[in-house]
């Protein structure tokens, strides 16, 4: 399967209405996904998606990539984890992270303070509650007391934790049952996967997972597809914890792209992107070429590839699926 056991693809599908995500979900799995992730940011929340794919499959995980850790209280974040658990047993992965500053103070105005240490917090109070404890503690970063769910799922879900620097990758590596990526190219996962999977954790480092979510443009037209994929890491790689990771990644000739960009200078700062920074982050080409580059991130760490599939001029998104699906 295309060098990798499992196989991931990114829903909601972009492009269809919600109303079809369901027989979507079900040609998904058909098609030979092992894999179905949702994300939360401007679009869907990540669990009502996951609901719909769980009533109509049968096989495919599923996961979120990621629940902010401050955006629900731990108990609903408990209660929620668990019924999707209960409804889909043995098939749901919970990935948990700090998110950013924009979405959680700008959006959710909840105060975006000790984002390692809330995480932390609500990977130990989750890991507890999901097996059926009464939590009655102060932790660092919040109390929860007297709290017992009424859903023990079993198995209990996976619990993953977003992390792309050093502190945040060693307690995914040291209490999570692996870690999610993105924003990264294949040789940037080398550098990253043995802090994830180089410690004795809860999870033995055979079993721990590395999920990455990729940035695929399937076109042959590869101007157009590095002209996607500057909008792309223009957008992310401005806010301060991915610009902090590339910086640590050595990541200089994104240096211009940074100051114009503080400047106010929008166009400058897309026009400073170098084309082989595009290529490096953004998998693009036909899908023979894209299943070749998404290879070298499993063969790099990688345990599950997670594709998102990014609009492009004259793509249809669902059957870029299925020409990107496992061979």
């Amino acid at each position: 399967m295309t060098g990798s056991a499992r196989w991931g693809m990114t829903i909601p599908v972009d492009g269809v209405p919600l109303h079809r995500q369901a027989e979507v979900a079900r040609e998904l799995e058909g098609l030979g996904y092992t894999d179905l992730w949702t994300g939360e940011g401007t679009s869907t929340d990540g669990f009502t998606p996951l609901a719909v794919a769980a009533a109509v499959t049968q096989h495919v995980h599923l996961g979120i990539a990621i629940a902010p850790v401050f955006t629900r209280g731990p108990a609903l974040l408990a209660q929620t984890a668990a019924t999707l658990a209960a409804t889909a047993p043995g098939r749901f992965s919970l990935g948990l992270g700090s998110s950013s500053d924009v979405i959680v103070e700008r959006w959710n105005a909840v105060p975006f303070t000790r984002p390692l240490a809330r995480t932390r917090d609500l990977l130990r109070f989750l890991r507890r509650a999901l097996a059926g404890e009464r939590i009655d503690e102060q932790f660092d970063t919040f109390a929860v007391r007297g709290f017992r769910s009424a859903i023990i799922p079993d198995p209990a879900p996976g619990l993953l934790v977003a992390a792309l620097r050093p502190k945040m990758l060693a307690l995914a590596g040291a209490e999570a049952d692996g870690a999610i990526l993105n924003w990264l190219s294949a040789p940037d996962v080398a550098r990253i996967a043995p802090a994830v999977l180089g410690q004795a954790g809860v999870t033995p480092a055979a079993r721990r997972e590395i999920v990455a979510r990729l940035m695929v443009v399937p076109t042959a037209d590869a101007e157009a597809a590095r002209r996607i994929g500057r909008r792309a890491i223009a957008a992310y790689l401005n806010v301060g914890v991915y610009k902090a990771f590339h910086q640590d990644l050595g990541r200089d000739a994104l240096e211009p792209m940074w100051k114009l960009w503080a400047a106010g200078d929008r166009a400058g700062a897309l026009a400073a992107i170098p084309d082989h920074v595009v290529d490096e982050l953004i998998v693009h080409g036909p899908p023979e070429a894209c299943r070749e580059h998404l290879a070298q991130y499993v063969a790099h760490g990688v345990t599950v590839p997670v594709i998102f599939v990014l609009p492009a001029p004259g793509v249809d998104p669902l059957q870029a699926c299925r020409d990107l699906a496992p061979r």
